[in-house]
């Protein structure tokens, strides 16, 4: 009642502008909550597509194969130079004897993956015994076999419009009710390299390249910017010159991830001699790219510490240093790795940089050390973007779903970091 008297005691403009204030109050609460929606619709969009578009990678389509290992496959004493791809061939004619002319051979052939044959070649590698033998393997399908079981060619269309033609159609049904055909987690897409033959290629290169570029990162960048973070927080003199770094610090975070490339390619490729698309020269670049940000997260964790822990290190007797390293850098350390984790997570999911050192190239082989050619997650998704065929494009996504899982990994381990570490004064 003494509210309500309040506001009949004031002018009737008055009593209007506090309306209209509350009234502008609640559009803009309304508008806050309504771009948080869009935003969250907008990545629900994002995350649905990818997640549709990609989970299908997953699974690969495999073909029961009855090979016999007849001993004049192998004219030579080793084994590895089989004729392996005959066999597969004549598996696949025996089952469709009624195929005789060579267009339909040829697009009998074209059921079956070409990793078939190196399947059978590495069978026989692990046990020489085989040869000679009659035996049942599931091979995988060829990519056109494999986006029609997965139901993404329309059988409906003209046959010139569709890379599945009728008689091979008729020849999966034919396999398909002798239960010779079956879909199954796709291990390959684990454990194998990049490749040209869709079905065949995998991340594990591309995983490894990053995990070994990150290494580089992470043991060049942390210590430096910590000790960058230190010296200009604790230990620089007041001036224009220490000004002058820390403006051209702040710049450098700022800058276009590509001018980090270039810069790599002119020292540490043409300058320093580095091999091109390995680890080690992406980590050095990355380091670069990575360094403002690590300064920057550490110097404000170094400021958060309250001067009194200095004041009082410094009472006792403690000697600068030992009250930096002593007391004020374990305090700050919580932030500087929160920091440190998330520029991680920002240089494995820079592509720019990379490009401009190499690491665009077509690697088949697994790398196994630091100096070894290797390709990148970010850049995997990249090439495999620019392939024509259907079943690329699935892997495309799967790749991205997947460095997206790392990407949320990252940031959750800094966010757990950062509530289980932080102190507040």
């Amino acid at each position: 009642m003494q509210t309500s008297k309040q506001n009949n005691s004031f002018s009737p403009e008055f009593n209007k502008r506090l309306k209209s204030r509350y009234r502008a109050e609640q559009r803009f609460k309304f508008l806050g909550i309504g771009a948080i929606f869009i935003a969250l619709a907008f990545l629900v969009f994002l995350l649905s597509t990818v997640t549709l578009s990609g989970y299908s990678a997953f699974k690969q389509t495999y073909i029961m194969l009855d090979v016999t290992l007849d001993k004049e496959y192998f004219p030579d004493e080793d084994l590895a130079k089989g004729d392996f791809q005959g066999i597969v061939k004549k598996s696949l004619y025996s089952m469709f004897p009624d195929v005789s002319s060579r267009k339909d051979k040829r697009m009998l052939n074209g059921l079956v993956s070409k990793g078939a044959a190196f399947q059978l070649m590495d069978m026989v590698k692990e046990d020489p015994k085989l040869v000679g033998t009659s035996f049942s393997i599931w091979a995988p399908a060829k990519d056109d076999v494999d986006m029609l079981m997965k139901g993404n060619i329309d059988m409906d269309q003209a046959e010139s419009n569709r890379r599945i033609k009728d008689k091979q159609f008729e020849w999966i049904k034919t396999l398909e009710e002798n239960k010779r055909v079956k879909t199954r987690f796709n291990r390959t897409f684990f454990t194998s390299g990049d490749s040209r033959e869709p079905e065949l290629a995998g991340i594990l290169s591309a995983v490894k390249g990053s995990l070994y570029t990150l290494v580089i990162t992470l043991l060049l960048s942390f210590p430096m910017g910590v000790a960058a973070a230190i010296y200009l927080e604790e230990f620089a003199p007041d001036n224009k010159f220490t000004d002058l770094i820390e403006i051209n610090i702040n710049n450098l975070a700022a800058v276009p991830s590509i001018i980090f490339g270039l810069l790599g390619l002119a020292i540490f490729i043409n300058f320093w001699g580095i091999p091109r698309s390995t680890p080690l020269v992406g980590g050095l670049v990355l380091t670069l790219m990575t360094l403002p940000t690590i300064i920057i997260a550490a110097r404000a964790s170094l400021k958060s510490v309250p001067p009194s822990i200095r004041e009082a290190a410094l009472g006792v007797g403690a000697s600068k240093i030992q009250t930096v390293f002593h007391h004020v850098l374990p305090l700050a350390l919580p932030g500087m790795l929160t920091g440190t984790i998330i520029g991680m997570a920002q240089a494995l999911g820079e592509t720019a940089p990379l490009l401009m050192i190499g690491m665009v190239a077509f690697i088949v082989d697994i790398p196994g050390s630091f100096t070894d050619p290797a390709a990148a997650l970010p850049v995997q998704v990249y090439l495999w973007a620019d392939s024509p065929e259907r079943a690329f494009t699935e892997k495309t996504s799967a790749a991205i779903m997947i460095l997206l899982g790392f990407l949320v990994i990252m940031n959750a381990v800094a966010v757990y970091m950062r509530k289980k570490f932080e102190i507040k004064w």
